[in-house]
């Protein structure tokens, strides 16, 4: 009998009888986009449960980060990080800007406050970097680096849904912080993501240049695009928030099985809750040092694959490998050690509310032979 097969990931689905009262609303008020009323709650409702005052929906991750550098009007040099998803370096390219790399902690895989001051040069706009697997940055040190220097910080939170730092928002750091809301995310509206900022006119012009640039009905303030978030989604949103505190429990839950059983293999390591953060949980990466473990990070990688246990090698290749960037001075892998390093011995491990305890043990086990 063939095993079930362990998903990396799998999408907090709100129940069906439930979404079918909204989709039931929404045909009845026959106005299925362009801010209609879920899209206005939910905008609502996620200020309330994240804890921020000015939100903004997208129709997904990524272009809340390409208009984020729009509504700062950012050009030049931006310093990002190379481990991360390639939404973050793409976003940058496609606005005309020079991404510039720089190393990352080895503790969190965040970009290193160490290393962005001697990056900047005259150049340098903006400072771009990710909460990655939804831990922290030091955003009080980069934020003194981008006071210093007079840079906007731009936060790509897209890992980072309801993560606290002492009570308070992660999202309200920086200028501006983006989400993703992606089906593979904690929180889902299948696709979708939010751009959080600091004011009504910040929100007021990201909102125009999500709609085209539309003031109102013969009136364009700037060259938008259409990156609005449609009622459907909306609402599938609004009702996921009913569940996701839930869903966040059970991945901690997992956490710790994880933890227990893997503290003691040689070879392996991954990365602990930090004190007084409250995380969402989003992955759990483990890191294969093959000369203590007695295999590689790839070999361990196919061995779960062929037990159907599928992880994911997240964040790898770096994106600072990619042919559109491989040639840029801050690419060199020399400048980017940690970051290197981690890329080739990362793995995510299944993570995500609908695993059994069966499941878990399964995963444990083909790490653990």
């Amino acid at each position: 009998m063939k095993k079930k097969q362990i998903t990396v990931t799998s999408p907090l689905l709100p129940p069906l009888d439930e979404f079918m009262e909204y989709l039931r609303d929404i045909w009845d008020r026959k106005w299925i986009t362009n801010n209609g009323h879920y899209h206005q709650e939910l905008e609502k409702a996620l200020c309330d449960y994240l804890g921020v005052e000015y939100i903004s929906v997208f129709t997904n991750g990524t272009l809340p980060l390409i208009a984020a550098l729009q509504a700062l009007r950012i050009s030049g040099e931006v310093i990002t990080t190379p481990y991360s998803f390639v939404a973050t370096t793409h976003s940058i390219w496609w606005n005309g800007i020079k991404p510039i790399f720089v190393d990352v902690d080895p503790h969190t895989g965040n970009l290193d406050p160490e290393r962005i001051e001697a990056a900047i040069t005259p150049h340098t706009t903006a400072i771009m970097p990710v909460h990655v697997y939804g831990t922290p940055c030091d955003t009080e040190r980069i934020q003194d680096i981008a006071d210093k220097y007079g840079l906007k910080v731009i936060y790509d939170a897209a890992h980072a849904f309801g993560v606290q730092v002492e009570g308070k928002s992660i999202l309200n750091a920086g200028d501006i912080s983006t989400l993703s809301f992606h089906a593979t995310k904690t929180y889902n509206t299948i696709e979708g993501g939010a751009l959080i900022c600091h004011s009504a006119q910040m929100k007021q012009r990201i909102d125009y240049l999500k709609n085209f640039g539309f003031a109102d009905e013969t009136t364009i303030v700037a060259p938008g695009i259409n990156a609005k978030m449609d009622e459907v989604r909306a609402a599938y949103g609004l009702l996921n928030l009913k569940y996701v505190n839930e869903a966040i429990e059970a991945r901690r839950q997992i956490a710790l099985c994880y933890r227990q059983a893997l503290q003691d293999v040689e070879g392996i390591s991954y990365f602990d809750d930090i004190p007084g953060i409250k995380h969402n949980y989003s992955y759990f990466p483990i890191f294969v040092d093959a000369r203590k473990y007695g295999m590689s990070r790839d070999e361990l990688y196919f061995k779960m694959k062929k037990d159907d246990v599928l992880g994911r090698r997240y964040f790898y290749p770096l994106i600072s490998t990619f042919s559109t960037y491989r040639g840029l001075p801050s690419a060199a892998p020399a400048n980017l050690p940690v970051a290197t390093r981690m890329a080739e011995e990362v793995i995510c491990l299944p993570m995500h509310h609908g695993l059994s305890d069966s499941d878990i043990n399964r995963v444990i086990s083909v790490i653990c032979k």
